[in-house]
């Protein structure tokens, strides 16, 4: 879905796309968007300064039953702007004016990210860890670990992401919301607890700490 004012963009977007394979759904404003934006969506491309509603807020209201990427069309450039982009939400941006072979490139790389999320059922590491994904349950040596939900998406994250370091306040932001609030430290009990309950069954310690950076799925 492509959530512009501006019909040149929309225009030049929807030609763009749909020369390129894509199907594409057109919203000039926010509530448009919000009445177009269903689970059916692979991706939306949405402009931060809508006339109506401010792209934060549809974004927001989006994410509450929408899991695609979100990628910001934007000609703001001030950092606090692009934090807030995330925080809201959104899965990356780009300013305007932009190129458009490297926002056809950016789309590729997410609907890529998402296909093999999707097609990533479990994953077995070593010391006889298996995080199954579909049954959202982590097994060590055939046995399941028993973790709370919170416990279970900060091993997904991780070991989704194995070899990538997170820092607590990026952790929080991913399993709890943006929205929450909250003393990021609650992620280093997370992880106390997790590596205890992992090693009642198994010697391998498989998240690091990266010292002064944050953790790392050792997979």
């Amino acid at each position: 879905m492509v959530v512009d004012d501006d019909e040149e963009i929309v225009s030049l977007l929807t030609d763009y796309l749909e020369i390129n394979g894509y199907f594409v759904v057109a919203a000039k404003n926010g509530k448009q968007a919000l009445e177009k934006a269903t689970g059916q969506l692979d991706l939306i491309l949405l402009d931060i300064g809508l006339p109506d509603l401010d792209g934060l807020e549809v974004c927001a209201r989006i994410r509450e039953h929408v899991s695609c990427p979100i990628l910001f069309l934007t000609a703001k450039v001030e950092e606090l702007d692009k934090i807030n982009a995330f925080r809201t939400g959104g899965d990356d941006y780009i300013e305007k004016p932009f190129s458009i072979r490297e926002l056809g490139a950016r789309i590729e790389a997410h609907l890529r990210r998402e296909r093999r999320k999707a097609n990533k059922q479990r994953s077995i590491f070593e010391g006889g860890i298996v995080v199954d994904y579909g049954g959202k349950k982590v097994l060590v040596n055939g046995e399941q670990i028993q973790l709370s939900k919170k416990e279970y998406e900060i091993v997904e994250l991780l070991s989704i992401n194995a070899g990538q370091v997170f820092d607590r306040e990026r952790i929080y932001e991913r399993v709890w919301g943006f929205e929450k609030e909250g003393d990021s430290g609650v992620i280093m009990e997370h992880i106390r607890k997790i590596r205890k309950k992992l090693a009642e069954h198994t010697d391998r310690t498989i998240i690091d700490t990266v010292w002064g950076v944050g953790y790392l799925w050792n997979g």
